[in-house]
């Protein structure tokens, strides 16, 4: 009898270790490495990280805005939608039929101290044409203040066609 318990002990555990421990879709993934405050990802390979002081974060129902920006005369900002937000999670950008669950863009904003009202704007957005899933924001962590996660997309510029990749995102933030 102490063997039969002892079995069915060990086979309780095993079973509670392989389904505590497998990832899924829905899995939020590992939280990366932004400084608290910050959204930080690689863009075309160059690292940009935003300001704490114009990084947020904010949900309503299921729409939720990741956003920030580098700040200064030449600001670089991003900005993460998720449309069918439900907590930690991975949320597509792009695929099901061109809509996915996110959107995502880029912006390089310049500002000619001498000129200011020329401002010069470029942002590159995603999902574009084609439908295809061109990236994905992933949700690690929320609680009432802050949100954590990671993402990545390739973004494409209407005006010129031209496209920014965005790796190894990154974002640890407040949530208003």
């Amino acid at each position: 009898m102490k063997k039969i318990k002892l079995i069915c002990a060990f086979v309780v555990v095993t079973t509670f270790t392989l389904f505590t421990s497998c990832s899924s879709d829905d899995n939020g993934g590992g939280g990366g490495n932004a400084a608290a405050g910050t959204i930080k990802a690689k863009v075309d390979g160059t690292t940009v990280t935003t300001m704490e002081m114009v990084t947020f974060a904010n949900q309503v129902g299921s729409m939720l805005q990741i956003q920030g920006n580098t700040g200064g005369t030449s600001s670089k900002a991003f900005v993460l939608n998720v449309t069918t937000f439900d907590g930690v999670g991975t949320y597509d950008i792009g695929g099901t039929g061109g809509l996915g669950q996110a959107n995502a863009s880029y912006t390089e904003i310049i500002v000619d101290l001498s000129n200011p009202m020329a401002t010069e704007t470029k942002v590159w957005a995603a999902p574009y044409t084609g439908g295809d899933k061109v990236g994905e924001i992933k949700i690690s962590e929320i609680t009432a203040t802050h949100i954590k996660g990671t993402f990545n997309f390739s973004a494409k510029r209407t005006e010129d066609g031209s496209m920014k990749q965005i790796t190894e995102g990154a974002f640890n933030v407040e949530l208003d």
